[in-house]
């Protein structure tokens, strides 16, 4: 298998996909958001963003419009060495079954020719 080192985007690309997967990230950005609705409901004067939270929305849609695409590209890089790896899986299992087969290739020869001795001896014997 050739192994590619993986420039700075992929890397990226990586470990964002791995913060955004997580529960910290969940959490963090449930209590964020919770935080910014409450504080947005009891500001008496400045509302920041009020009800129906649009920046809020608009925070979000532009959150999932970058992170989306970076996770897929994160998901088709593990993808890509996943099928390189099947692939040099199947390329040992062949390899395996080729082998597997010239052993018993050769374990019948070899029975075959003590079959014959025998078979020589006895017939050295009867005669």
């Amino acid at each position: 298998m050739i192994k590619t080192k993986p420039n700075l985007g992929q890397k990226s690309a990586d470990k964002i996909a791995q913060i955004v997967g997580s529960w910290k990230f969940i959490i963090f950005q449930s209590i964020l958001f919770a935080l910014w609705i409450i504080l947005n409901i009891s500001a008496w004067i400045n509302h920041w963003d009020p009800y129906p939270f649009i920046f809020l929305n608009l925070i979000l849609g532009l959150q999932s419009c970058y992170t989306a695409p970076i996770i897929l590209m994160s998901e088709n890089r593990q993808a890509e060495r996943d099928r390189r790896k099947e692939a040099l899986d199947l390329a040992t299992d062949r390899k395996a079954e080729r082998e597997i087969e010239e052993i018993k290739l050769q374990l019948n020869r070899i029975e075959k020719d003590k079959i014959d001795k025998i078979l020589k001896i006895i017939n050295k014997n009867n005669e």
